[in-house]
């Protein structure tokens, strides 16, 4: 945290132009070493200044320059932004003296670790910056941005500050018994609070991984017997022929995949082996893929050939099938439909022809509203994001479990009252209000290295 620090701040390459941060004490002195333009200890903050960067009477690059004064900065600490030509050689050479000054390469994340360090961020918001820059779909950058402002942080406060209150009351009890004004706690209104709590938290979590899924993209398998159209609804889904279609069954033997967005929503989509008995060796083995890529959907379209009746091979598929990740796919309109939808044991039932694109847009529409899409509001975008949040979060959920069931055998309430405080400590780990040392370096590990 003493030493003064640089970073690439955008990709490394042939482009318009390229950036070169620094932050520290020392960021605007060791710049204007090599600044050869106006004197930068002396402009206002928050400035933009036309110069030449010189070492040794070499002009290393033409530069425009921010100047930013601690603390309204990223890092709130002195932060300089050295705007380069774009390219590898001018922003090396740039960087490199630098380097030669006694400015340090940043490590990895090293400017965010400051900016939550120095207390402008927290460790979730610190974590929403990475989220941001890797988000693949408009949900993934709305929730991103809602943590960045603050939504998740304000999510774990809330319930925190409500574990508070109860200790609170617990300790009050405890501590001044003498008091007849103070509301008693019993045995059974703690109880209440404690199921209470238990209840918001595994609804955070519930609300949390639904919306993760959007945020990271659903893993989706068309699954159905042999020429029902598997490949041909990949191909309309990608707007690419990367699927082989032929009228010859089993012509797909191994999984072809592809990703596509459907209005926010990215689908990792996997298009599957045909669905049935077989000989063929290679073709087995497709189908032995198929299952288990199955068992791992997070959605699945089954594909039945809707002009013919229902074959017995579809029927005994259903049992593996859980209505509420399958929307069953009736194709082949175009030759009329002979299975009535009244027959079929699932609730999300679309009718296509993968011909043509007719259906295709009614199969969107029932994946957004699978996941419910439209109610992913700006407000209501507040969920822990990652794997380390959710992690915290089920801790706390079986700590809630255990300090309930310790209240149902008699334990005494001051030590339930340290259960939550435990509790409290843990979802304080979300926030970084406690963290440790080595995790702090894990997390940050993972991040750019200008970032």
């Amino acid at each position: 945290m003493e030493d003064t620090i640089c970073a690439i701040a955008t990709k490394l390459g042939v482009g318009a132009i390229s950036i070169i941060r620094v932050s520290g004490r020392d960021a605007i002195s060791k710049v204007n070493a090599l600044f050869e333009g106006k004197n930068l200890e002396e402009v206002e903050s928050h400035t933009i200044h036309y110069g030449w960067i010189k070492e040794k009477e070499e002009v290393l690059d033409e530069i425009l320059v921010s100047v930013m004064r601690a603390p309204k900065t990223f890092t709130r600490e002195d932060v300089v932004e050295i705007n380069c030509h774009g390219g590898i050689l001018a922003t090396k050479s740039v960087l490199e003296a630098l380097l030669r000054t006694g400015i340090r390469m940043a490590e990895p994340g090293e400017f965010t670790k400051r900016a939550f360090l120095n207390g402008r961020i927290d460790l979730a918001q610190a974590e929403a910056v990475m989220e941001l820059i890797e988000s693949k779909n408009d949900t993934a950058k709305r929730l991103a941005l809602s943590a960045l402002q603050g939504s998740t942080t304000n999510l774990v406060k809330d319930f925190r500050e409500q574990i508070k209150q109860v200790i609170a009351s617990i300790e009050v009890n405890i501590d001044y018994p003498e008091y007849e004004d103070i509301e008693q706690m019993t045995e059974e209104k703690l109880e209440k609070l404690l199921e209470d709590l238990q209840a918001k938290l595994e609804e955070i979590i519930l609300q949390s991984k639904r919306k993760q899924q959007l945020k990271n993209g659903i893993e989706t398998a068309i699954i159905g017997r042999p020429n029902v159209g598997k490949s041909s609804l990949l191909n309309h889904l990608l707007e690419e022929e990367k699927a082989i279609v032929t009228s010859i069954e089993g012509t797909t033997r191994d999984i072809v995949e592809g990703d596509v967005n459907l209005d926010g929503i990215s689908l990792h989509i996997l298009d599957t082996a045909g669905l049935r008995e077989t000989e063929d060796v290679v073709e087995k083995m497709g189908v032995e893929k198929s299952k288990q890529i199955l068992k791992k959907a997070q959605l699945v379209f089954f594909l039945l050939d809707g002009s013919k009746s229902l074959q017995e091979e579809d029927k005994k598929m259903f049992s593996s099938l859980e209505d509420e990740k399958t929307i069953l796919v009736l194709n082949k309109k175009d030759q009329g439909i002979k299975i009535k939808k009244s027959d079929l044991p699932f609730s999300h039932v679309v009718v296509t022809t993968t011909k043509t694109k007719d259906g295709l847009d009614e199969l969107k529409q029932e994946v957004k509203t699978m996941f419910q899409q439209d109610e992913i509001q700006e407000n209501d975008a507040a969920i822990l994001f990652n794997a380390r949040q959710l992690a915290l979060a089920s801790q706390a959920q079986e700590k809630l479990k255990e300090a309930k069931c310790a209240l149902e055998e008699g334990v005494e309430l001051d030590m339930i009252s340290l259960d939550l405080q435990e509790i409290l400590e843990t979802l304080g780990e979300i926030t970084g209000e406690n963290y440790q040392d080595e995790i702090l370096d894990t997390l940050f590990a993972n991040f750019c290295v200008g970032k």
